[in-house]
Formats: C-alpha cells, structure tokens, sequence
C-alpha cells in the first residue's frame, strides 16, 4: 500500500496542478450560478477521475503488471515509459506555444461562454476536463497502473484510488470550497489567481509535465 500510494504521489499532483481547468472553474465563480455551476464542476471533475481509474483497474489484469513479488513487471514498464515519453512531448509542444513576453496569452475559445452554461454542462466540463484532457488522461492512466501493479487487495485499490483522488482534486474542489465558505471576500484573491495562471499557464505545464515525463521515463527504464 505504501509503495501505491508513493508511486501514484507524482501523477495525482500533475493532475491538480491543471491551470486550465483551474482557470475554468474560477470564471464560473464568478457568475450568477457560482454556487450551482461551481460545485457541479468540482464534482464533475472528481467523479469523471474516480470512474476512469476505477474502470482501468477493474478491466487491468494484474498478473500482467506485476511479478510473483509484487514488483513492476516488463507490460507496466513499457507502459510507463511509453506515457513519460508522451508527457515529454507535450511539455515540448507546451514551451513552444508559450506567449512571446508582451503578448496576452489566449485561453481556449471554450472559455469565452462559461458564464452561460448550466450545471449539467459544467458537470460534464468537469468530468472530461479531468480525463480526457491529453495531460490529465496520460496521469489518470499512470496512476491506474501503479496501483493495479502492486497487487493490492480490493479494498486496497479503492484506497489508493480515494487517495489519488482526493489529491488530484484538491485545487478545483477547494477553490469551490473556498469561495463557498469565504464567499464574496474570496473574489479578489480569486481574480489574482486567475491572472497569474492565465499569464503563465504555458511555462507552468511546460515544466510541470517534463519533470513528471523524466520522472515516468525513469520508471519504465527501472522496470525493465
């Protein structure tokens, strides 16, 4: 369990660490429906995390991922070295698309009618933006292969994927928190924090997913 839950560590925080999303969430907190399209998001975002790692480990055979000692096997290897080379590809394709110094960034076109969808819609937002967002899928996979690789029971697994979900949702669920709890007086900090990630999201992910890409690469080379 201990080695589980080091090894899924990494990609719950590259998960969390998504500005985009981040971003998104905060905008919807800022409309007439924050406490409806807000929350809605927030559980979007943790349940479209629980029902991809869920699926993966129920549909991944253990036997393939790990050896009679309960170590990485070649298959789980392969594969995380196969999803750090991906991530190293992507912060390569994220450092290059980054603003020139005195452009203003663009954000996804998506973006500019988040003030208008409903909860159902930032429901789905929220679930596809935590798995089917190419970085956050590559995590969630990663993860899901780490926890089935170590031969835990169910109960273990379950464990493990609360864990990783809890952490890979602490930034979208607790901005929601906040502004729940703090309500109006949240906003300018909010608004702050939105201007900074908007300004540097490319820098961010750029570094973010190169050292969780050499990070998966070195699992998968350690595992062969």
């Amino acid at each position: 369990m201990g080695q589980a839950i080091g090894d899924i560590l990494a990609p719950a925080i590259g998960v969390a660490v998504s500005p985009v999303p981040i971003i998104a969430v905060i905008l919807m907190l800022f409309t007439p429906r924050a406490k409806q399209t807000g929350p809605a998001f927030a559980i979007g975002w943790v349940a479209g995390i629980i029902v991809l790692v869920g699926l993966i480990l129920i549909l991944a055979d253990p036997a393939n991922l790990a050896d009679k000692q309960d170590n990485p096997s070649t298959a789980s290897a392969i594969i995380h070295l196969v999803l750090g080379v991906l991530l190293v590809l992507l912060a390569i394709k994220q450092w290059k698309g980054r603003p020139k110094e005195g452009v203003e960034p663009e954000m996804p076109k998506w973006m500019q009618s988040i003030d208008k969808v409903s909860p159902l819609v930032a429901l789905g937002l929220g679930a596809f933006l935590s798995t089917l967002n190419p970085k956050n899928l590559l995590l969630d996979i990663s993860a899901a292969t780490s926890i089935a690789q170590a031969g835990l029971s169910t109960g273990g697994q379950i464990v493990a994927l609360l864990v990783f979900t809890i952490i890979a949702s602490v930034s979208v669920a607790g901005v929601v928190i906040w502004y729940l709890v703090a309500g109006k007086s949240a906003e300018v900090k909010l608004n702050e924090l939105k201007g900074w990630l908007t300004r540097n999201n490319a820098v961010v992910m750029a570094v973010l997913l190169g050292v969780l890409g050499v990070s998966q690469i070195g699992n998968g080379i350690g595992g062969l």
